[in-house]
């Protein structure tokens, strides 16, 4: 099989990139608001059921994407779409923190997107193997 040619490579890490930024605006991007609780504890800005959905969407869109062997492209485009979502979301954050979530946030996903895919990628050769197919 003929190994993908390095323009399709570079539409993936984009579309990748830009799916990112899409995804962290409607799950987290709107919501900035902390809550404050009648013990007067503070949580936020985000809930849970923001941040599960946010990944799940990730998740969903980058198996297929590494299983059809652009793991590599999939994790460059996801890991600088983190960047830049969180960059823009946080840069008015007056303390200055924002830019150590911004980078924890853009490791994190380079560090747990690539087991993510490499698992994928992994999964895929043994698939091929086992048919016969040639890996790449």
């Amino acid at each position: 099989m003929k190994a993908p040619s390095v323009s399709r490579h570079v539409r993936m890490a984009v579309a990748a990139a830009l799916l990112t930024m899409l995804d962290w605006l409607v799950w987290l991007g709107w919501d900035q608001r902390y809550d404050v609780h009648p013990d007067g504890s503070v949580s936020g800005p985000y809930e849970a059921w923001q941040v599960i959905g946010f990944v799940l969407v990730l998740v969903v869109a980058a198996g297929p994407a590494a299983w059809r062997g652009h793991a590599v492209a999939t994790l460059a485009g996801a890991t600088a779409g983190m960047a830049v979502a969180t960059t823009f979301d946080w840069s008015d954050d007056a303390s200055g923190l924002w830019l150590v979530g911004a980078f924890l946030m853009t490791a994190g996903t380079l560090v747990l997107g690539g087991v993510y895919v490499g698992l994928i990628a992994f999964l895929r050769n043994q698939a091929r193997r086992t048919s016969g197919l040639p890996r790449s």
